[in-house]
């Protein structure tokens, strides 16, 4: 049977011309389709001897598990195939038994042998793959060989099996916990493992095995720290909740000195106020008692942070740019819980950012802002507008928006929170209307100011025509009344005269219960409520009847001339009423208030019982209390312990012993390395003084090296920065390592060197490329805040609020970031010194080739473009001007030219040569292109006699030579133009370069986009020529524009960059137009990107060329989406 009859077949098709079709899809198992015949085209191309057939066959079995269908009925055929030599055969034939290995356990278990094999496999992916099968078939009889396969792959070369090991794992506890001391030893040899790959999963096994062995941890925690920039995204999440708990057990909380000083006011000024309605009502005890504590906290030693636990914060920092929402959210919690509380802050942003994500995300981080937000008022209080309610949001992102606007609200911002709370109420959605008078009553009650305001816009609700409005204000001024009724007699009239239109049950209740609380201030209208109610008392809702019962009660006591025959009426009604609860509460009452014979001690107390001063209710948020759970966790958004939840341990009232954390280095490693690593440090270090970090913590490093072999052992810390040399003996192995290489090799600059730095004079610390700045740049971030943030811990010896420390941190990085830009800006005048070395040394490296950096060349572009900015330049493009002073070649700024490589200094024994296209007319022929080329003379002696000969041109092209350069100097450099005609193609032009001694082939190629010169046009003129130039001269394309090219200026200069075009005036902000022509033919290439919503755009294209018009697309589509 072919392959297409069979797919045909498994289509659905009946073999039978006549029988009827009764299923799309046989796998479906429809009710009339003959078993017997199912799946048996797939089973014959699993038999056949071809791997084809067998190919084919598994990627449609494993299509058919992709969606859902079963595919169960196919293992025996499926598990011949186990041994079958084709690799992708049998990675397909893996992925299908860890699916069915579980359902088909007896089968599986005959292939045991096949999948031991595979354990050995040359191939990672087999291995993996067999692994993964033999933990997924779950019989305890083979729980030995899953031990034994588990204990190996943990050895494995590869980090990618040693994974799946870690995988493995739980899958084994969970079938025999018997096993778990075997499996902690595994977990204790894949935790001390150094690849990021395992990291994650190692650290998830441990959680689900033996989270209590913290132990296990102690040695591994500053690698983890280090590596967890470069872990996958799912395993950032699991070590970062697990380090959060291991960091609550082992340092000490860095906001014990403050919590109780904020509490009596020391930080109110920056959190608003929090206690300001509590401050009013403690009284002077209380207070005298705070001022004592205050004063024991500032007696007591000041807190210096755990260098370890600095390290944490310092690492998980730069995850909150994280694209992953789960990434950013666990950060965020870890400084929540363990972060100092100036530093706190930096999460709000991240967590805004977020809140752009899709509603599931948004309903998440709501919820754990919302519980952030009770003690940390202040962190969010930036981003309030954040937090304002779109018409298009679900109900459940709007209550919550709700409820964080509520905790923000304080006495400056609730003016603003107000006016949006009034448009919010006359939204469609009753539940958030609902909601935002709720929210507005709990404004009232925080802030005393505008207790009397909300009050009058409530009672203004009140005449709202939507009855679940007016229903839930008559609740919340219930509320509110109760906390000053006297002055509000006139608000309890008019609700009582809403019992005949409201209907909602607990809006009745609680009119109901106000007339009755304070029926003193109405005496005339509570009676008359009584009798109306008793009139509907059968038809009205058990709560309103038992409030009837407690009216009645409350009125007899106060007014029992007017009311006693109703209250007996209505007290008979409730007798027989169906509710036990009501005929329980009605005979009750009956005892309590009449006084009879029977009746007991209680009845003289009737009043005081019924009219007792009930203090006013506490309108609090229901995220008051979740901080117990830890953000992020599934337990804190359910509000209740879920399965797995592992519980935040308290802050230790005494720090643990921070030695654990030392990791002894080998012997080997201590002794020779470490004399080179300081003849390198006076030789010359990585960072200068202006570049690196503040001094005392420089020092400190430079004293970890040298007495971390003494101090890992003895775990002593004679200073706070001296602790510091754990962190680098568990980074000294692979240090010495590479020293050793570098010394063999007498390579002069490598990474490194950031652990040996030393402060040194500028000009001799620059690395020697760009690219060496970038490295250096990138891998130093970290090291930079770090040693900051730890020479301000440790040399701040009284305790300062950390907040300031917060705010110098920041000035020095700016100041570091500056001065990074001077020194790579300032990288030519720093090679001379450089050169003289090498003339010394009288010997070129061929290791320094990757470190070759050419002296830049004196510009030689029209001086107006010194005087031009790059903004400028983009404004001025837009206009349409004729001057030739203004043309766009001579506006383009010299710094967006790239330079070529024409000639390297090797090859042109010490003569380099660079090339870059001016973007200038050629004057002699304005049919060329303008090649400026530079010629940098390194070696000792001088070059003479430079030119150009011998030009092999494509057919058509043309090449008009520079004036030949006579003598270059020694150490100098000169620029010539020289002009070539490439005939609208990006071929290259060859060449010889001649010396007076040599000849060197080189060639130039052109980018599509210089191969054009701009010229000006109307918006008009650009319509014409658009619609002109359509059909097979048109190129669409659509693209994302990533967040920092979504302007409108970066689109105009990355646009511009790639292609020599000018810009076309434009009446839309979401249109960018581009007009240009061929050097050589004058076609017209016209290019125009329209944005759209979300960062898509298009990309349109317009040239009479089309080749040209195809490869400037993808020149413009790269710019753009880089």
């Amino acid at each position: 049977m072919s392959a297409s009859s069979a797919f045909n077949d498994e289509k659905g098709g009946s073999s039978n011309v006549g029988e009827p079709e009764y299923g799309h899809d046989p796998a479906s198992g429809g009710i009339f389709s003959s078993d017997y015949k199912r799946h048996d085209d797939l089973k014959e191309m699993l038999d056949s001897n071809k791997d084809s057939l067998k190919l084919e066959a598994m990627k449609r079995i494993v299509a058919m598990i992709a969606r859902g269908k079963n595919a169960s009925d196919l293992f025996p055929a499926v598990v011949k195939n186990v041994a079958c030599k084709n690799i992708e055969v049998k990675k397909l034939v893996y992925v299908y038994l860890v699916r069915y290995a579980e359902e088909q356990q007896d089968l599986a278990l005959l292939s045991i042998s096949t999948f031991q094999r595979g354990l050995k496999d040359p191939n990672q992916l087999i291995r993996a793959s067999a692994l993964r099968v033999l933990s997924s078939i779950r019989v305890t009889i083979i729980v030995p060989i899953m031990m034994l396969a588990i204990k190996e792959a943990a050895s494995d070369m590869s980090p990618y099996v040693r994974k799946t090991a870690a995988h493995a794992i739980p899958k084994l506890y969970s079938l025999d916990p018997e096993q778990k001391d075997c499996l902690i030893e595994v977990i204790e040899k894949l935790l001390a493992d150094k690849t990021t790959l395992v990291a994650g999963s190692v650290v998830m096994a441990f959680e689900e095995v033996c989270p209590e062995r913290i132990d296990l941890i102690h040695k591994n925690y500053r690698k983890l720290c280090n590596l967890l920039i470069d872990v996958e995204e799912w395993g950032q999440v699991v070590i970062i909740n697990m380090l959060t708990r291991y960091a609550r057990t082992q340092f000490l909380n860095p906001n014990m000195n403050e919590s109780l000083l904020e509490e009596g006011g020391g930080e109110k000024a920056f959190y608003g106020s929090d206690n300001d309605d509590t401050d009013d009502e403690e009284d002077k005890e209380e207070k005298e008692k705070k001022k004592t504590e205050a004063t024991a906290i500032v007696k007591r030693k000041p807190y210096i942070m755990d260098p370890d636990h600095r390290l944490l914060l310092r690492n998980t920092k730069p995850l909150l740019q994280s694209r992953n929402a789960a990434v950013v959210m666990a950060v965020a919690q870890l400084y929540f819980h363990l972060a100092p509380k100036a530093e706190v802050g930096v999460i709000a942003k991240a967590l805004v950012r977020l809140m752009r994500s899709h509603s599931e995300v948004q309903y998440v981080v709501l919820q754990n802002v919302a519980t952030m937000s009770i003690k940390r008022r202040g962190m969010f209080e930036p981003y309030l507008k954040s937090f304002y309610i779109r018409s298009t949001d679900p109900t459940q992102i709007k209550v919550l928006k709700l409820e964080v606007l509520t905790n923000l609200a304080n006495e400056t911002n609730i003016s603003t929170i107000l006016r949006e709370f009034q448009t919010y109420i006359k939204s469609n959605d009753k539940d958030f209307v609902a909601a935002t008078i709720q929210a507005i009553g709990r404004c009232a009650t925080n802030i005393g100011e505008v207790r009397d305001t909300c009050l009058n816009g409530l009672v203004q609700l009140l005449s709202n025509r939507d009855e679940l409005v007016v229903a839930e204000s008559v609740v919340v001024i219930k509320k509110l009344l109760q906390m000053q009724p006297e002055q509000h007699s006139d608000i309890i009239k008019h609700m009582a005269k809403l019992t005949d239109n409201i209907q909602v049950p607990m809006a009745r209740a609680s009119i109901l219960w106000l007339i009755g609380e304070y029926c003193e201030h109405v005496p005339k209208i509570a009676p008359d409520v009584l009798r109306k109610m008793a009139k509907t008392f059968t038809n009205e809702e058990d709560i309103v009847k038992l409030q009837i019962i407690n009216l009645a009660a409350k009125l007899y006591l106060t007014n029992s001339k007017q009311t006693k025959l109703l209250t007996q009426y209505v007290l008979n009604l409730a007798k027989y009423d169906q509710n036990y609860d009501i005929r329980d509460r009605a005979r009750f009452i009956r005892q309590l208030i009449v006084p009879t014979d029977k009746s007991g001690a209680l009845s003289k107390y009737a009043k005081k019982l019924f009219l007792a001063l009930k203090p006013a209710p506490v309108l609090e948020s229901p995220f008051k209390d979740r901080d117990h759970f830890q953000l992020g966790s599934l337990s804190h958004l359910l509000n209740a312990k879920a399965g797995g939840y592992q519980v935040l341990p308290d802050w230790p009232e005494a720090a643990p012993d921070p030695s654990v954390r030392n990791v002894e280095v080998p012997e080997w490693t201590k002794c020779s390395s470490r004399e080179k690593r300081k003849e390198k440090k006076a030789d010359k270090p990585f960072y200068s003084d202006s570049e690196g970090e503040s001094g005392p913590t420089e020092s400190a490093d430079s004293a970890s090296d040298t007495a971390s072999g003494s101090e890992s052992g003895s775990g002593s810390e004679e200073s706070g920065s001296g602790s510091e040399s754990e962190e680098s003996n568990e980074e000294s192995e692979s240090a010495s390592e590479e020293d050793e290489e570098e010394e063999g090799k007498k390579k002069k600059k490598n990474v490194e060197k950031i652990k040996a730095r030393k402060p040194v004079p500028e000009s001799e610390s620059e690395p020697s490329s760009g690219e060496d700045v970038k490295k250096s740049e990138k891998k130093s971030k970290p090291r930079i805040g770090s040693s900051e943030s730890e020479s301000e811990e440790d040399d701040d010896s009284e305790s300062e609020s950390s907040e300031s420390e917060d705010e110098e941190s920041e000035e020095e990085s700016e100041e570091e970031t500056k001065k990074k830009k001077k020194t790579t800006a300032s990288k030519p005048p720093s090679k001379p010194p450089k050169k003289e070395n090498k003339k010394e040394k009288k010997e070129m490296s061929l290791l320094d080739f990757d470190d070759f950096d050419p002296a830049p060349s004196p510009s030689q572009v029209t001086p107006l473009n010194n005087f031009l900015s790059s903004s400028l330049v983009t404004d001025l493009e837009g206009l349409s001007l004729t001057d030739n002073v203004l043309s766009p070649t001579t506006i383009i700024p010299s710094g967006n030219l790239k330079t070529y490589e024409l000639l390297h200094r090797i090859t042109g024994e010490g003569l380099s040569v660079e090339y870059c296209f001016s973007r200038q007319p050629f004057s002699p022929d304005p049919h060329m292109v303008a090649v400026k080329i530079q010629f940098t003379n390194s070696a000792t002696s001088e070059a003479k006699s430079l030119h150009v000969e011998d030009a092999k041109l494509q057919s058509g092209m043309r090449i008009k030579e520079f004036p030949e350069i006579e003598v270059l100097p020694a150490g100098e450099t000169v620029s010539v133009v020289m002009g070539i005609d490439f005939c609208d193609s990006t071929q290259a032009a060859n060449f010889q370069l001649c010396t007076h001694t040599r000849k060197f082939f080189v060639s130039i190629q052109p980018p599509v986009g210089e191969l054009m010169m701009p010229i000006f046009m109307t918006e008009n003129e650009f319509k014409k020529e658009q619609g002109q130039l359509m059909g097979m001269n048109e190129i669409t394309e659509k693209l994302t524009l990533e967040e920092k090219c979504q302007g409108e200026h970066a689109v105009v200069q990355r646009v511009t960059t790639a292609a020599n075009l000018s810009r076309v005036p434009c009446g839309s902000d979401k249109e960018c137009r581009f007009a240009g022509k061929t050097v050589t033919s004058g076609s017209l290439v016209l290019v125009s990107v329209v944005t759209k919503e979300d960062g898509a755009a298009q990309l349109t294209v317009n040239c009479e060329k089309m080749v040209i018009g195809t490869m400037l697309v993808k020149d413009i589509l790269q710019a753009l989406t880089q």
